[in-house]
């Protein structure tokens, strides 16, 4: 089961876009080229990434689809690492909203503190006026029974 180190050549310009962006690296550092088992065997035309510095190569070896895989599960992750970081975002934001309530929350007890205590204020007053008009009707109508009784007499 040999495998030929050639590199598949240049006919690589159909690529898509995304295979250019997301360039598989050796441990050299370097680009590794896609290649293509060239003789016969049960990996015969099988696609794989190696070493750009082949004979003398850093030992990296990767089968496309297994890059392909990694890709794709690397793809998942940072899909999820973004949806984390926008529920962490979200979630300050709601802790400083919460706290934003809970101090308007503060003051509002304080206004009704306060409202109550005008409140009370208010109603003793009233009581007093109240307490005061009977007052006055009583004497009132004390002076009216005695002049009423001073004439009748």
């Amino acid at each position: 089961m040999a495998t030929s180190h050639e590199s598949s050549g240049n006919s690589s310009r159909s690529r898509s876009r995304s295979d250019q962006q997301c360039q598989v690296m050796c441990y050299h550092g370097e680009i590794a080229p896609l290649r293509e088992v060239k003789y016969n065997g049960p990996n015969y035309g099988k696609k794989f990434y190696g070493c750009s510095y082949w004979p003398r190569t850093c030992g990296y070896f990767k089968w496309a689809d297994e890059v392909h895989e990694i890709r794709d599960m690397q793809m998942m992750l940072l899909e999820k690492a973004t949806g984390i970081a926008e529920l962490e975002m979200e979630k300050g934001f709601l802790e400083e909203k919460i706290k934003r309530l809970k101090e308007t929350k503060l003051k509002l007890y304080d206004v009704v503190e306060e409202l109550s205590i005008e409140n009370s204020e208010i109603r003793e007053g009233l009581y007093a006026a109240k307490a005061d008009k009977r007052l006055l009707l009583s004497l009132a109508l004390s002076w009216i029974f005695f002049l009423l009784y001073v004439l009748i007499k």
